[in-house]
Parts: structure tokens; sequence; C-alpha cells
């Protein structure tokens, strides 16, 4: 069975009756090339079907026009919703975007790294896996010169622009608002503390917690992976204590939903016996019943920001600034899983 050949710039010149050289300048628009021959060779390359080898192109030129975006995984509103930003602000100065799927695994976010140092991307904006502890893929992103931007989960050895929200104090924030409706043993399903977000959650929960004089219980902090299922998990492991917690702060929505769940099956009230809050605003958070009250964290603030912070960087490739940390201010949604009224 044949495969179809590539259309190349030499197939376009050869129609056209120009240059080789002629077809490679009017693609990428040189002033050198007339306006006519210009759209005449970008017709025929659409009619033909060429598509650039952007391999090729950024090992001549020395940029790709290329932004590897890597994030933890593609069911989560806030990370679509960064995505999208990123690439909207990216889009208009001419950037695409490659996105790149670590599924919270060290071994895949090495890989992706790998691939898109490959392609040769000009830059990269990433938010960290669960499962990464090293950082040296990290590292050698930086060492090649490559702009690195993290977002949401960041890490304290890379120096590195980052933009999030501020996590030790969405934890008082929630803290508080519990308080406020009365709750005294309010127990934290935590993310992993080697992840700086999660540490800072976990943070912020112990110091309201004493601010509020409230009693500091161990055994209502475990960590977990925050998945559904995690949240199952634990929720259970609470209500088989002898006294069992009134309210549950998740650090992410879908332990939280997973906690909603094992609370409705053993015919829990929510929030009259046990409050419940979770942590991102994922779109499911609701549509459930009741719906669960979450942290907001301005997705698109944060994908706009770390696109410009790229833009930036890569505008000022000399500039010996200090990197930049943008901590946007989070905002507590209250809904029906912990509303007093």
């Amino acid at each position: 069975m044949k495969t179809s050949k590539k259309t190349s710039i030499k197939d376009i010149a050869n129609v056209l009756g120009v240059s080789p050289s002629t077809v490679s300048r009017a693609l990428n628009n040189s002033s050198r090339i007339s306006h006519k021959t210009r759209v005449a060779v970008q017709q025929m390359a659409e009619k033909l079907g060429y598509q650039p080898n952007q391999l090729a192109n950024a090992l001549r030129s020395g940029k790709s026009y290329l932004v590897g975006v890597i994030i933890p995984r593609n069911n989560s509103a806030f990370f679509s919703s960064v995505v999208e930003n990123i690439e909207k602000v990216l889009n208009k100065e001419g950037y695409n975007i490659i996105i790149a799927l670590s599924y919270e695994s060290y071994e895949k976010e090495c890989n992706n790294i790998d691939s898109l140092l490959f392609t040769q991307v000009d830059g990269i904006i990433a938010s960290i896996a669960n499962e990464t502890i090293e950082l040296d893929y990290y590292k050698k992103i930086k060492a090649k010169g490559i702009p690195l931007i993290l977002f949401d989960r960041g890490g304290d050895d890379l120096e590195v622009d980052y933009v999030g929200i501020d996590d030790y104090n969405s934890s008082h924030i929630i803290i508080d608002h519990l308080v406020v409706r009365g709750c005294k043993k309010i127990a934290h399903i935590s993310g992993f503390s080697h992840k700086r977000i999660y540490k800072h959650r976990l943070m912020g929960y112990r110091d309201a917690l004493q601010k509020n004089n409230l009693q500091l219980n161990e055994r209502l902090i475990i960590e977990s992976n925050l998945r559904i299922e995690d949240g199952r998990r634990v929720m259970k492991q609470f209500l088989e204590l002898s006294e069992r917690p009134d309210a549950v702060y998740a650090a992410g929505d879908f332990a939280a939903l997973g906690a909603l769940q094992v609370l409705l099956e053993n015919g829990v009230k929510v929030p009259q016996e046990i409050a419940l809050v979770g942590f991102s605003n994922e779109s499911f958070t609701s549509y459930v019943s009741p719906p669960i009250s979450t942290i907001n964290q301005h997705s698109e603030q944060i994908g706009k920001k770390a696109a410009e912070l790229f833009l930036e960087r890569i505008k000022n490739p000399s500039q010996e600034e200090g990197v930049s940390k943008v901590i946007i201010d989070a905002e507590l949604i209250v809904r029906g899983s912990s509303d007093k009224n």
C-alpha cells in the first residue's frame, strides 16, 4: 500500500515556477518577496496540503514558536481553563502550544520534558506532578537557558517564575468560615506535603486551628493523592473514629466529591452533621447535591499571567532581574455543603 508523499517547498516551487528559496521566504512573510508572490505561494501551499517541518525550522532559525505546556491531568476544569488562557495569550503573539500530560507520574513527566526539548520548544510552562520529588529534569530545562514558568504547583528548590494563589491564606479562609458556622472538630484531607501547595495548605490549616483556639488532632489529618477514591477511603476512616469530625476540608475537589459520596451513602446529613469544603472550583461542585463549597483559584488569571511571564522572558532574554512570583488572592465560594443556612 502506497503512502502519500509529503508536499515539500520544492514541490510548491516547481508548480509556481519559482525557486525554493523564494517559496521559503514567502512562507515566512519576508519583506524581500512581493505581496503578490507571497499570496500565490501561501495559497498554493494550502492547496497542496503543505505542512512545515517545525523541528527543521527551529534548527535553522533558533526559534520554533512552540511552547510546551505540561499538566498533571486533563479531567480538571482548573487545568483546562489554565491551558485555554495560556493559548489565547500566546496565539496572539504567533505561538502555538504543545500539551503534554504527566498523569501525576514522575517518569512520564521526565519523558515529556525530553520530548519537548527535542522538539526545540521556545519555553515550557508546567504544573509539577504529584509523584515528582526530584526536580533534576526541571533543572535541565533551566541549564539549557529555556524559559521555564511554573503554575499552581511549584518547586521550592527551583528559582523560576511562578504563578499561583495564596494557599496558606486559603486554608485560613476555609477554617474561619467553618468556625463561624459552629464547627469545632475540623478534619483535613491533605495532598502530599512534599508538594509546596499542599504543604502551605496544611500549614494554613494548622495555624488557623490554633488562631481559633481549636485543638489539633493528628488523626484528623490524612495525606492522599486527592482522587475521588482517596476522598472515599479517607472519609470512611474519619467515620470510623469514636469522635467523628463535624467538618472536613479537602485540599482538592475530587477528594471532596469522594468524601461527599461516602457521607451520603452512610446517611450523614451534610452540612448539618458534617460540613464539607473542597478546593479548585471544579465544574461538578456546583451540580452535585448538596453543591460543594470550594476555593476559586482564578484559573483564567493564572493562565494569562503564566503566558505573559513567558513572553517577558522571551522578549528580554538578557534580562538579569530576579524571578517573578505572582500570588493571586483566592476566593471562597460558599455552597450547600457548608452553608449554615
